[in-house]
């Protein structure tokens, strides 16, 4: 805090305050000078989003599908349809006879998996609620079953994790499934596991051991079905809770306990239908898994753990196909006596076992299907189903109608495909009906997609006349000298219309006539117009002009590019692979005049982007790492050591007023004496 003019009356601080005006008139200049430095910044980086936006494009542009686009015409599209890819011969195609078409393999059980078909199985109710309606038994095992989903580290091995008092039951080991990354691993015990199988053994702790053969990388999702002896439960009660719910339903009586704040397990003491007695605690419904309390047991924060078993099954569903070579791919899946068969055949179907499972809840038959056309299993059944719950479906009673592979014959040659949708020679064929040779034979006809490769051609066009675009306006803009940026006293006296229309005065032009962009467009224009002269190209199809794609009678547009689209149709449809090489052929030569224009051009965009880096960095740049930004810094310096001198010059001004003051003081105080002394001496 600075009082002054005690003595002179002087407004001290306004007199020094615009004196500091005066002298900081420096200061403000160099702060727009780093404004400038930091808006000339912002346009390079935003050429350079624009260049980059471009060659993303033009590395499009270097893939071959933009200029063999392929289109298949088809005598009767009833019987045999195709497409083809950019790697498609022209050419036609005759299929004279489709003698068989590709068939999955079907069972259909040929009886009913109902004891009486007048009170039928319904598929959305569970099974264990239905056994008296099934015409087969089954016998249910007793443990419990679970599924973790682990995120391996990489390092530590994969662990379930169970209670203390859960072991894996060793005996059910081959029951079990693990996937990883939703790969399946077969599941034998420890003194099974072989060197490179692609195996996986489970300790009774829950630790997994792979085979030699497999690494489990950091990340992996690990996702394991598995049974234990027992299922544990454990929680904590609000008090006067009425009820507890367990995670599983349709329990076992045998091994059921429950204890209570750490006391003695209570075990169910006799059972009356689905609801066992809990001598002191309440009772259990074994089908829903819900504990009813007596009143007055539960307790504030009390302690609760249960032990108990389910009941449960299992079953083996697979296939041979196209990627099992000698064994089908199959999978486990360990079924709950609470699921329903809809719930079953939905993991079925959804899982890769290559099977879609079917109930008919009037009839009580059951159909099961290959998702896979063909025949993969010469010497048997494709589909492979095993496990008990196949005894209580009947499969085993099933008409199984095997799988076939079509057989056609095509330009003469006669051949046979796993599927009635197959590759050849880049064409993909559709099979759709069988036919003899005594019928029109179906016809095919590869041909270029002339308008195709005429839309890629023009979009690119397209995207080149924005880059053009927007170089031009910002080279070409003007520079008004006498609009420096606004100091912030200079803000605080416009309105924001007005400080809005100063600023896009003030940042106009700054890179006006800039060289590396300047350079750019005539290095791209000259990319453009060069001739084209590799060994692919056609001696009269070696300019874009001779395509029809010249610059623009407007001069003002910068070079921009349009195109005579009857020529350039004409050009395409009559020797694509001209236009093809002039765009991208001769990727591999040193010499730019054998380089096709895409290539020159992205060599370009890359070294105007280089350069572009160079002088102003982008968003993870630091200021030391390109041209403007050091400029930045040693504006930034500058600004600090003249805030520092400024500090100084302050501290002087006050310092000679001060003393201005203690003088004008001193002289008052010895007026006063003197008049004082005067005074006394008339007396």
């Amino acid at each position: 805090m600075r009082i002054g003019g005690l003595a002179s009356g002087m407004d001290i601080d306004s007199i020094v305050k615009n004196l500091m005006m005066a002298e900081r008139m420096p200061l403000d200049r160099m702060k727009q000078d780093k404004q400038i430095l930091e808006w000339q910044r912002d346009d390079y980086r935003a050429m350079n989003a624009l260049m980059l936006d471009f060659r993303n494009k033009l590395s499009d542009m270097r893939f071959t599908t933009n200029y063999r686009a392929r289109t298949v015409s088809t005598s009767d599209d009833t019987r045999v349809t195709a497409t083809a890819s950019s790697a498609a011969a022209q050419g036609s195609y005759s299929i004279t006879k489709v003698d068989k078409l590709a068939s999955a393999e079907t069972w259909v059980t040929t009886t009913s998996i109902n004891s009486d078909n007048s009170t039928p199985v319904d598929g959305s109710k569970s099974i264990k609620s239905q056994e008296n309606l099934f015409a087969n038994s089954l016998t249910w095992q007793t443990g419990a079953v679970g599924s973790q989903t682990i995120t391996a580290n990489g390092t530590d091995p994969v662990k379930l994790n169970l209670h203390t008092n859960e072991t894996i039951v060793n005996s059910e080991l081959s029951k079990m499934s693990v996937q990883v990354n939703g790969k399946s691993y077969k599941v034998v015990a420890a003194g099974n596991l072989e060197g490179a199988a692609n195996q996986v053994t489970i300790s009774a702790n829950g630790e997994l051991s792979f085979s030699s053969d497999v690494q489990i990388s950091s990340g992996a999702s690990v996702k394991v079905d598995y049974v234990t002896n027992q299922k544990v439960q454990e929680g904590t009660l609000k008090e006067g809770a009425a009820t507890y719910s367990l995670s599983k339903k349709n329990l076992a009586e045998d091994g059921f306990t429950v204890s209570l704040d750490g006391g003695a397990g209570v075990s169910i003491s006799n059972v009356t239908g689905n609801i066992g007695t809990l001598d002191g605690i309440g009772e259990i419904n074994l089908d829903t898994g819900v504990i009813t309390f007596n009143d007055g047991v539960v307790s504030a924060d009390m302690s609760i753990r249960v032990n108990y078993k389910q009941e449960y099954t299992s079953f083996s569903a697979g296939a041979y196909n196209s990627t099992s070579g000698a064994s089908p791919v199959t999978e486990n899946f360990l079924i709950e006596s609470s699921q329903s068969l809809n719930q079953v055949f939905s993991r079925v179907n959804s899982s890769k076992a290559g099977i879609s499972m079917l109930l008919d809840e009037t009839t009580g038959q059951l159909s099961v299907m290959k998702k896979e056309t063909g025949d993969y299993n010469t010497s048997g059944n494709d589909i492979q189903l095993e496990g008990d719950l196949a005894g209580l479906l009947n499969l085993d009673s099933s008409t199984v109608t095997q799988g076939s592979d079509a057989e056609f014959t095509i330009n003469g040659l006669a051949t046979t495909r796993k599927s009635n949708t197959f590759t050849m020679s880049g064409v993909t064929f559709t099979l759709k009906q069988t036919f003899d040779e005594t019928e029109t034979p179906a016809g095919l006809t590869v041909n270029n997609d002339g308008n195709q490769v005429f839309d890629n051609i023009k979009e690119f066009v397209e995207n080149y006349n924005t880059l053009i675009g927007g170089i031009s306006l910002k080279t070409s803009e003007e520079r008004y000298r006498s609009f420096q940026p606004l100091t912030d006293e200079q803000r605080g006296e416009m309105s924001e219309k007005q400080q809005e229309q100063w600023d896009e005065k003030a940042k106009s032009g700054l890179i006006r006539r800039d060289p590396i962009l300047t350079g750019a467009l005539s290095s791209m224009r000259n990319d453009f117009y060069s001739p084209v002269t590799n060994s692919d190209t056609d001696p009269m199809m070696r300019q874009l002009a001779s395509i029809g794609i010249t610059t623009t009678s407007n001069y003002i547009e910068g070079g921009k590019l349009e195109i005579n689209e009857a020529k350039l149709k004409a050009a395409i449809n009559n020797n694509p692979e001209a236009i093809e090489a002039m765009f991208i052929g001769g990727n591999n030569n040193t010499n730019d005049s054998e380089k096709g224009i895409i290539h020159r051009l992205h060599d370009t965009a890359t070294e105007t982007m280089d350069r572009l880096r160079t002088k102003a960095g982008n968003e993870f740049s630091t200021l030391q790492n390109y041209s403007l930004g050091k400029s930045i810094v040693n504006v930034d310096e500058r600004i600090q050591r003249f805030e520092d001198r400024l500090i100084q010059v302050e501290d002087r001004y006050w310092a000679q007023f001060t003393a201005m003051e203690k003088a004008v003081s001193q002289a008052n105080s010895q007026g006063m004496y003197l008049m004082s002394q005067l005074g006394m001496g008339g007396q």
